[in-house]
């Protein structure tokens, strides 16, 4: 399980991160995006080595960057201040790298943070880079393509549902539990949205493809999230940490998170295409 979360952390901070921040479209991101190859090559590579001084210190120069990236959310909200649900979610993608490295950075010097075991925090860093980053930041552009009270939801939901989860850790399985039914519905939401996407003519092929496997693998994954979240709030028969990682994680992270940044990004370009024809 390992060696397949590893893969599944240094797509989130070698391509996913990145992805998403280009289609922000926010100048004052544009140094961070330019710069994060800088931070995410040293954390990818401390994936690999034992824990201890040298994985730890490569790991702190991947927290350096997502902390750079955090400290955008208080001054991009000091700058457009709102309060609407798309830009709610956009903040929350900002940080959550930042919760993400901070697992990574307790994970590989190789000590318990909060009480939480190794495995937890080396779970706890896909969990945020894609539940956290890439569901967030897809919610908000969702939200942007369908100002609707759908859109709206998911927006919100999404985020909520995400600090539920992180309560949870700290308050037992039963907010826990909460938050996975809140982080469900929203992505059950971008779901719906994404696949009445894949039904309005305009998009090529290829785009409609990304947004429908998207949609397919996202509604399926959350079932998988939501009995996982059940069974340990309530005991009941659930798949194991393994299966999770090898199932939900891998699904979340090429299925949904890589094909729906993608298929955003080829839809932003076909819009910047048509408007410079016209």
């Amino acid at each position: 399980m390992s060696v397949l979360v590893g893969l599944i952390v240094m797509l989130g901070m070698l391509v996913i991160v990145p992805l998403g921040l280009g289609l922000v479209h926010d100048p004052a991101l544009d140094r961070v995006r330019r710069l994060w190859p800088l931070f995410a090559v040293p954390g990818a590579v401390s994936l690999w080595l034992p824990r201890g001084g040298a994985a730890a210190a490569l790991a702190l120069c991947y927290a350096a960057g997502t902390l750079l990236l955090a400290a955008h959310a208080p001054r991009r909200l000091a700058r457009t201040r709102s309060a609407r649900p798309a830009e709610a979610a956009l903040l929350t993608a900002l940080v959550t790298p930042s919760v993400a490295a901070l697992a990574l950075v307790a994970e590989r010097s190789g000590h318990e943070l909060f009480g939480f075991g190794l495995g937890i925090l080396a779970l706890t860093v896909p969990h945020f880079h894609f539940a956290g980053f890439a569901a967030a930041l897809v919610a908000g552009l969702v939200c942007r393509a369908e100002d609707g009270a759908a859109g709206r939801f998911a927006a919100l939901s999404v985020p909520l549902g995400t600090l539920l989860v992180l309560v949870g850790y700290f308050t037992g399985e039963r907010t826990e539990l909460a938050g996975a039914v809140v982080l469900t519905a929203g992505m059950w939401t971008v779901a719906l949205l994404t696949w009445r996407a894949v039904r309005v003519p305009g998009p090529d092929r290829v785009t409609r493809l990304l947004l429908a496997v998207s949609a397919g693998v996202l509604a399926v994954t959350m079932v998988l999230a939501l009995s996982w979240a059940l069974g340990e709030a309530t005991g009941l028969p659930h798949p194991d940490l393994t299966w999770m990682a090898a199932t939900h994680g891998l699904g979340n992270a090429l299925g949904f998170a890589l094909c729906a940044l993608l298929a955003r990004r080829r839809l932003q370009d076909l819009t910047r295409t048509e408007g410079g024809t016209a």
